[in-house]
């Protein structure tokens, strides 16, 4: 992100949803809390540039790594990250920028240098070492609608469902939230009867890539979406390899991710 790391926009969107400071005592105040938005500077830096916490530059961000990384941690705690992206959803469904009527949905591998904490597991793709797989649903216009963590060796499957529970209630528009899509496309890894029905008992109707057929489906001109905001989201260079051992703080730094992606998205509308 050029110029300020956290623009007025994104401060306004993020500031009614942080939680409030306890009263400070008369007698022995002690040292000012840091800055809200520099704190939340610091932690966009590092989810962008990619550096370590101890790397911050306070002169630049207004704050220090340890700081930012203790707001990161209660702000998370709070679930500041997934209402301010509910917040960006309800604004691009009232702007006519959100159609959930095909979603398309995959996963990307994150290789755990770290080796440890909660969500990694010994990676296919890397050869058994460590790592985690983010999992991301979009509209058709390629909207991140949510995104999830699992274990490198989970299979993609199992995880369909729960990040179909984190959509969140999208508002926007007068009538009821909207929270499933009408139809999901998805590749053969999401090939099975289990999930079938369990979509369609959910009013989804499933438009997935058979196993065993020649590759051609024609699936691949909806689910590119999907492909395009795991390039997005690897820009973040603090996503590509996660060096945090706490899965909560991963899962955090890409839902503030993901809500930059809409906020972008509905800047380029206006």
């Amino acid at each position: 992100m050029s110029g300020d790391l956290v623009p007025g926009d994104l401060w306004e969107r993020v500031a009614p949803l942080l939680p409030p400071r306890p009263p400070r005592r008369r007698r022995f105040p002690g040292r000012l809390p840091t800055d809200d938005r520099a704190a939340l500077r610091g932690i966009v830096y590092v989810l962008c540039k990619g550096v370590g916490w101890a790397d911050v530059p306070t002169e630049k961000t207004g704050c220090s790594g340890v700081t930012s990384w203790r707001r990161l941690r209660d702000r998370t705690g709070a679930g500041v990250w997934p209402a301010l992206h509910a917040v960006l959803l309800a604004e691009l469904r009232a702007a006519s920028l959100l159609d959930m009527d095909d979603a398309a949905v995959g996963g990307s591998h994150a290789r755990a240098l770290k080796g440890g904490g909660a969500h990694t597991g010994p990676s296919p793709p890397g050869r058994a070492r460590p790592g985690s797989k983010h999992h991301l649903i979009t509209d058709q216009h390629g909207t991140p609608l949510a995104v999830t963590l699992a274990s490198g060796n989970r299979h993609d499957v199992t995880q369909l469902m729960p990040l179909l529970d984190a959509i969140p209630r999208i508002r926007g528009v007068r009538g009821r939230p909207r929270h499933r899509p009408g139809r999901l496309f998805a590749d053969r890894g999401y090939d099975d009867g289990k999930y079938r029905r369990l979509l369609r008992a959910r009013g989804i109707t499933p438009k997935t890539a058979r196993k065993g057929t020649a590759h051609g489906s024609g699936l691949g001109k909806t689910r590119w979406v999907v492909e395009r905001i795991f390039a997005r989201l690897h820009q973040f260079r603090r996503l590509r390899i996660p060096y945090e051992i706490r899965a909560d703080l991963r899962l955090g730094l890409l839902q503030l991710a993901c809500s930059i992606i809409c906020l972008r998205r509905l800047r380029a509308s206006f």
